[in-house]
């Protein structure tokens, strides 16, 4: 057993007896399929704390012959698969972490020599009976055990793409492109490996990379084809840990659901563990990732991504992606958050970090009936969206009242034209977080709001909410064509 040459089980097993375990084995039956033929060059990236780390752990404990992992497995899902045994640590694994390597590692320039003579110098102490060259790079000297043994390798490389993301001089990179090149685009080296798995936060790079990894097959965070649901945990995986530790499942979904692959809800597994040990709901991803990545791809589009800022954003899970509309959007209260202290952090914007906060302040004004607060800022937001020639629409005043609302999306879901009784409510708010109420809005103008609360009424818009148990109000809004003043009427709605 070596540090980078068959390692051991140890990382695994420290994961497998967290008493928040959440079995993602059946992996595995997928990777058996791949060993060994033309599909075997994987590259698996997703966000940070989605689990790369501990895939690349249960890979290594599985296949490595440095370890017995038999007690680890026997209790888990891949062991009722046919072949489980066929090919548990019967294999040579090499497994790097590029992240680790390159942030302890005093003289960076020498980073990709440290690595190639640490793999070796174990090769050297294992093979004792091969012949290596002093001058051998990695690839060489894994050509020369296999000739001499015909025993082949599985590589596992955790953060691939570390020096993508350091910006590290041309230099080291041309180095970091001349050690892929001779480990996966060699005819020669191919027969010796078996499975080469390498992970990272971004897709390949296109620009930077590409060539050299070329023939990988990627599996990303907005197409993971049939590994989808070992990307994080699912919403069958969430439901029943929030049943088996008494957890609010649909509070859960608000704060840490949101994106979907291939049919399945994913979870950030990382912030769903913490939340479920802490035992309250709040944003763990800024104890792992910094909301300053949002505020630098929101100045300059990172170049040698695919396509854009937008789609650096959708790796790194700051954006979730809808297939059907190909739109975008912020995932979840968690993210949310983060956007928010992105903008609140940068000068430039200063302004919308004001709209923000006045949103905040103007949510506490209705749910306390502050009619006057309400009226004032809709007088502000209506004007922000409309022209003239557009200021009297309907459509541009629920578009301001949105956009006055803003920071509601925190806690309300906002529905405009919502089905409601005897017609269409103009815009509903359902809280999703406790403690807040439902708000049903009615806009009219040239008329007074209390003509708009009673319209509310006589259609009976809150019969979309009869299953509905908290406190519910009704807002009435009218502004008037020539003041361009606003009227807001609120009233509480008790249910008979």
């Amino acid at each position: 057993m070596g540090t980078y040459l068959n390692p051991g089980n140890e990382n695994f097993r420290e994961t497998v007896d967290m008493d928040l375990y959440v079995d993602k084995s059946m992996l595995l039956k997928e990777i058996n399929g791949m060993l060994g033929r033309a599909n075997k060059y994987i590259c698996m990236s997703r966000p940070r704390r989605f689990g790369k780390t501990i895939a690349g752990n249960m890979l290594a404990a599985y296949y490595s012959r440095g370890c017995d992992s038999a007690e680890i497995f026997d209790g888990l899902k891949i062991s009722g698969d046919p072949d489980y045994k066929k090919y548990l640590n019967k294999y040579n694994v090499i497994k790097l972490d590029l992240n680790s390597e390159y942030q302890n590692i005093k003289d960076k320039n020498a980073l990709i020599s440290s690595i190639q003579n640490k793999v070796i110098r174990e090769l050297i102490k294992e093979y004792p009976e091969v012949d290596f060259d002093e001058d051998d790079s990695l690839g060489e000297a894994l050509i020369r055990v296999y000739a001499g043994t015909k025993e082949t390798f599985i590589i596992l490389i955790d953060e691939y793409d570390v020096l993508v993301r350091e910006r590290v001089p041309q230099a080291l990179f041309d180095e970091f492109l001349s050690f892929l090149n001779g480990l996966f685009k060699s005819d020669t080296l191919r027969p010796a490996i078996s499975l080469a798995y390498i992970t990272g936060i971004l897709p390949v790079v296109r620009d930077k990379v590409q060539s050299k990894l070329n023939n990988f097959k990627e599996y990303t965070f907005l197409n993971a084809g049939k590994f989808s649901e070992y990307v994080g945990f699912t919403a069958d995986e969430v439901r029943n840990l929030c049943e088996q530790y008494d957890v609010d499942y649909e509070e859960c979904r608000h704060w840490y659901d949101g994106y979907e692959l291939n049919g399945f809800e994913i979870y950030n597994p990382e912030s769903v563990v913490m939340c479920i040990e802490d035992g309250h709901f709040e944003g763990y991803w800024s104890r792992t990732s910094s909301y300053q990545v949002i505020a630098e791809r929101l100045k300059y589009n990172y170049k040698g991504i695919k396509d854009d800022v937008y789609t650096y954003l959708l790796h790194l899970g700051y954006l979730a992606y809808n297939r059907e509309d190909g739109t975008c959007r912020i995932p979840n209260r968690e993210v949310r958050q983060e956007w928010f202290n992105a903008v609140a952090a940068d000068d430039d914007y200063e302004v919308t970090d004001s709209i923000i906060k006045r949103s905040k302040e103007l949510l506490n004004a209705a749910v306390s009936g502050d009619e006057r607060t309400v009226a004032r800022a809709l007088d502000s937001s209506h004007i922000h969206v409309a022209s003239n020639r557009s200021y009297n629409n309907e459509d541009v005043l629920q578009s301001a009242i949105y956009l006055a609302f803003i920071y509601a999306l925190n806690k309300y879901t906002v529905i405009k034209e919502m089905t409601a009784g005897k017609g269409f409510a103009d815009v509903v708010f359902i809280p999703y977080v406790s403690g807040m109420p439902a708000m049903v809005v009615e806009l009219k103008h040239n008329k007074c709001a209390d003509s708009a609360l009673s319209r509310i009424k006589n259609k009976k818009y809150f019969d979309s909410l009869e299953h509905y148990s908290g406190d519910l109000l009704l807002v009435g809004i009218s502004y008037d064509e020539k003041t361009k003043e606003h009227e807001c009427r609120i009233e509480k709605f008790n249910k008979e």
